[in-house]
This record gives structure tokens, sequence and C-alpha cells, in this order.
């Protein structure tokens, strides 16, 4: 279509300083996303104009109520009371301030802007993923104390279209054209195979403001890994984490690929994590954790603790879909259990190596798949809640966990039992999101069991 063109001024106006001197720099913007990240981590929105901006600033925009909670297959969830029980509402959405980002992989020039949902009385809409986490840090501000968040990110590059039966098919190595088959994990030569998709998710990670830090090939074929810089603004982390992993499925989409965060995507290779790295700051700036290996601060201690207490009640969050639970299998350094250690990546949180000062937890049981606000969330509020109970932990794994702890297998169903049933979770993100957010996995666990797969036929169809 043809696009209008209008003078700066009338295009900024209303704008934040911080959007305006982004979209300023975005020459030739014509078009913006806006963007609402569902519970499911899915970006739902709509596209607008460059000239309607500034009435969106000034008066947001509508959008269903509904979408927050609709499932992974984009229907919505009559059971968690947004859809037909009020009448398919919408709700206003406004721009999260300083959210405007360019979209660098776009043939035309586009912005891309993060909304967040009010409820009925112009507040802030509870089960909104981001404010879920928003109210968590509400409750470390009280205390005067501050997390430093850092997310690291897995992903498989298949090729771009699966097989005849929908199975992912592997990528091929763009030096060689030869499908990856073998597992060099940090390999260098592979990244430098890859450079032309690394070079580019790193050029968009600049041109977005993203703090991308290193990428890794990791221990499967055509599975890599991003780690985003620690933020002392955990909504902004989980921010870069958003736009990380939309950046990362344009790219490959563009060069002929597929990304996926997929938790287990292939049987035999390893799965995809998302770990949350923490730290937490006190009033004067100092790292509450800091302390030499061996000799835990108790606050770092007691964090720990908290989270032990907290991974069952929160494992949904940690692991929300079906295909999520293949992950955790034995040797393929994902917990299974809910042990720590330093140093150890057999353990659920683990101390990495880095002195006395950069103290912090890795939370390594989360799947690539969970959603970035809801992970951080769960990670904070198991943490500060063992801060303020003065949970032990008990002592550090040394060596193999798989071969000292009893190792668990979770199971989808328990694990939103053990959701729905969880005062931990109505206490912390609320009844209201743990109803909304219980009943959109019970239908996609229902859903899903109504499904006959092709192992059913290939066991029974014959013989029995």
């Amino acid at each position: 279509m043809n696009l209008p063109s209008h003078p700066e001024s009338s295009a900024i106006q209303g704008l934040p300083e911080d959007d305006a001197a982004t979209l300023r720099g975005i020459d030739g913007c014509e078009l913006i996303d806006l963007i609402l990240p569902d519970m499911n981590g899915l970006l739902r929105g709509k596209r607008i104009t460059r000239d309607a901006l500034d009435k969106v600033y000034a008066d947001g925009v509508c959008l269903p109520m509904s979408l927050i909670a609709t499932d992974i297959t984009g229907n919505t969830v009559e059971e968690t009371g947004l859809g037909y029980d009020i009448g398919d509402e919408d709700r206003i959405c406004r721009p999260v301030p300083g959210s405007l980002r360019s979209v660098p992989w776009a043939p035309r020039p586009m912005a891309q802007l993060l909304l967040a949902m009010e409820d009925a009385a112009g507040g802030l809409f509870e089960a909104n993923p981001r404010e879920v986490l928003r109210r968590v840090l509400a409750r470390y501000a009280a205390r005067g104390l501050k997390p430093v968040v850092a997310v690291e990110l897995e992903f498989y590059l298949f090729e771009q279209r699966p097989d005849a039966d929908g199975r992912p098919v592997a990528s091929r190595n763009p030096a060689t054209g030869a499908p990856n088959r073998s597992t060099q994990v940090y390999y260098m030569e592979d990244l430098n195979d890859y450079r032309g998709f690394t070079d580019a998710v790193a050029a968009a990670c600049r041109a977005q403001r993203i703090p991308a830090d290193t990428a890794v090939a990791e221990y499967a074929p055509g599975q890599f890994e991003i780690n985003l810089k620690h933020r002392d603004d955990a909504l902004l982390a989980c921010d870069d984490a958003i736009y990380l992993k939309r950046a990362i499925k344009a790219i490959a989409q563009q060069q002929g690929a597929l990304a996926s965060f997929m938790a287990k995507p292939l049987v035999d290779q390893a799965g995809s994590g998302m770990h949350i790295h923490v730290s937490v700051l006190d009033r004067e700036g100092r790292n509450v954790f800091a302390s030499p290996v061996g000799q835990p601060a108790d606050a770092l201690r007691h964090a720990i603790g908290g989270l032990q207490r907290s991974a069952a009640d929160c494992l949904l969050l940690f692991a929300p879909n079906a295909n999520s639970y293949r992950r955790f299998v034995l040797n393929a350094f994902v917990p299974l259990n809910t042990c720590w250690g330093y140093n150890n990546r057999t353990v659920a949180m683990r101390i990495p190596h880095g002195g006395e000062a950069n103290t912090r937890v890795e939370h390594r049981i989360a799947g690539a798949d969970a959603n970035v606000y809801l992970v951080t969330a769960a990670v904070l509020a198991g943490m500060l809640h063992g801060i303020e109970q003065g949970f032990n932990p008990g002592p550090p794994i040394v060596g193999n966990a798989y071969e000292q702890t009893e190792n668990l297998t979770p199971f989808w169903r328990d694990t939103i039992d053990d959701f729905l049933a969880s005062d931990f979770v109505a206490e912390w993100f609320g009844a209201s999101f743990r109803h909304i957010y219980g009943q959109q996995k019970l239908k996609e666990m229902r859903s899903f069991n109504t499904q006959v797969t092709d192992l059913e036929y290939a066991w029974y169809l014959r013989s029995v």
C-alpha cells in the first residue's frame, strides 16, 4: 500500500523522549508493530502506520482481553473466564515507555513497541506476564533490594521445511552444504560456518540496543546459545530476551532456516534451556550474595533454599508445554533435582565460577519454550521468599548430582495440579493469575491428550 509521509514533529508528538529518539533514528519508518506477549510468550498485537503512533501513546489501543490466555494454538480458553463469559471484551493496551525498538531485518524501515494491558478499572491487568514480574520486583524494592538478571537462550536451527511427517530436518552447514550430524560443543568451526547467521543476529541486537554477550555452539548438531548481558532492571532484561527471540526467528527465516526454541525437538539430542542468572544488590549497590566458594553468604543460602521450596509449585512456569517434559532425561545437563553446587552443571541451582564479588545463582530448570517474564518472576519470588523465611538449602553437591540424589521425573498433569493448588503461586503472583494460567494449561493438556499419535498406530494398530 502507499503510505503517507509526515513531518518529524507530528510523528513523535506525545512520545517519551527515549522512544522519540529511537523513532528519529529509524530513517523512513512508516510501520510499527504493537506487541503484547501472551502467557505462552507468543507475540500478539497489531501493525499500525506511523501517523497513528501518537494516538496510541495518547489513548492506547484496544485488544481482546482473552489474547493474554489464548492457548498455544491461538484459541480462546473459555475456562479462564476471559472469553464468552465477559463477552470477549476489549481492554485498553498502552505502550511500555522506552520499549520502542527498530525491526532491522524488515525489508522496509519499521519499529516495534511493547504493550501493557489494563484491567476494567484502568489499572494494569494482573495476569499480564510482564505485570506479574513487575509486582515481584516491587516486593524487592520494598526491602531495599534490586535483582540483577541475565538470560541465556538455547535454540536449534533446522531446515525451513519439515519432512513429510512434520518432523524437523537437520539444518545444512552453510560452509559445506552437508546436514549437521555431529555434536561439537563449543566448536569454533561451527560458529565460523554459521557466521552469516550469527553476524546478522549480532547486528540486529546492536540496532535494537539488545546487550547480547556471547554466542556458542551447544551440545547438539545445529544447536546454539546466545547470552544476554546482565541488567539491574529485570523487566528490561526480559524485554531484551523477547526482542532477541523475535530477531533470531526472523533472521533464520530470511536465511532459509527455522529457529526453534522447542524444549526437546529431537529425542536423541540435548534439549534447549533458558538459564536465568541472578544476583541481588542492597541499597548501597553491594551484592548480598558476595562470598567465597564454600562459605556462602546467608542471603545466598536462603535464596537457594527458597528456590528449592518453590520449585514444585512453579514447575509449570518452567515447563509449560507437553514437550517440555521430554527434556527431563538423565545425563543431558538438565536438572532432575533441586540441589545446588559450585561450578557444577548437574545441579538445578549452580553458582558459576566468577569471583567473590560476582557471586550469583544460575537457575537451570526452565526450558527455552517458557515465557521469560514468568520464569524470571518465579525465580525471583522463590529467592526472596527464601531470604525472608531463612530457608536452609542443605550442603552443596560436589561431583555428579545425578548419582547422589533421587532423580525426579515430572509429569505435566501433576505439575498442573500442583500449580492450581499452590498457596505460594496465589500469594506471589495472584489468585487470578493462578486460575487463568492453570486453566489455560489444563485445556492444552486435555486437547493434547485427545490426539492419536504415530507411535500409537505403530504399537497398537495391528498388535491388539
